[in-house]
C-alpha cells in the first residue's frame, strides 16, 4: 500500500516527499480532531468511581484530612514527612 501510494505521488523526489509529510499530517489531525473526539465517549477512562462502606476504615465521611490540610491525628502516612526520597517501608501485617 505504502508503495502504491509513493509511485502515485507527483513531482518527483521532492514532490514525494512533501506530499508523504501532508499526508501523514492530515491523517494524524483526522484522527485527533474527528475520530479520537467521536470515540471519546465510547471509552471507559474518564468513568472512575471508588467508594468504601461507612463502616470501613476510611469510608464514611470521606473527610481525610482537617480543614488545614494536614493528616487527621489517627491517620499514619505511608511515606515520611521529614525527608525527601525516603527509602520505601515494608507493609505493617
Amino acid at each position: 500500500m505504502y508503495s502504491w501510494i509513493w509511485r502515485k505521488l507527483p513531482l518527483g523526489l521532492p514532490g514525494k516527499l512533501i506530499g508523504s509529510v501532508l499526508l501523514a499530517t492530515a491523517t494524524v489531525a483526522l484522527l485527533w480532531l474527528v475520530v479520537f473526539p467521536w470515540a471519546e465517549p465510547l471509552l471507559p477512562f474518564d468513568d472512575v468511581q471508588v467508594e468504601q462502606p461507612a463502616g470501613e476504615p476510611g469510608g464514611g465521611s470521606g473527610d481525610i484530612t482537617d480543614p488545614t490540610g494536614q493528616p487527621a491525628e489517627d491517620e499514619e502516612l505511608p511515606y515520611s514527612t521529614e525527608t525527601n526520597n525516603a527509602p520505601p517501608s515494608t507493609p505493617n501485617r
